[in-house]
């Protein structure tokens, strides 16, 4: 009964052979793809002009926040240092609908960010937005 099927044409190649011409047309297309990235990066030697957003970024007021945190590990709020004792009672207090602001200066590490966090978790302030500037 085997006879009634005939053998698969694989005219003569093994099937690594019969993959390695199949995968011939991909790699060369990914190599074109490569040259033409490479040669249309290099057209380009003019840096791109200053963007529009930029310029108004210099010119923009700080936004509002209710604390403040300097690298010097200073917490200020309305331009006033405060000392961890008396921030839980300087700030609004904790509502769901309206999180506190706090404002980071570049220069703020993560662990003095931490520290301020669990602060504030512990005195129930549970919706926090973290105001940072942009990398210049």
């Amino acid at each position: 009964m085997n006879d009634l099927v005939p053998p698969p044409s694989t005219s003569g190649k093994t099937l690594m052979e019969r993959v390695e011409d199949a995968l011939l047309p991909l790699i060369n297309l990914v190599f074109l793809l490569l040259m033409f990235f490479i040669v249309a990066g290099q057209l380009a030697d003019t840096p791109l002009p200053d963007l529009p957003a930029a310029a108004r970024a210099e010119s923009r007021q700080p936004p509002h926040a209710d604390l403040m945190i300097s690298a010097d590990r200073g917490w200020h709020i309305n331009g006033e240092t405060v000392s961890r004792e008396a921030l839980p009672t300087r700030l609004p207090a904790p509502d769901e609908t309206t999180p506190l602001k706090i404002a980071a200066g570049e220069d703020v590490s993560m662990s003095d960010l931490e520290d301020l966090l669990r602060l504030l978790e512990d005195n129930g302030y549970t919706e926090v937005i973290l105001l940072t500037e942009p990398m210049q």
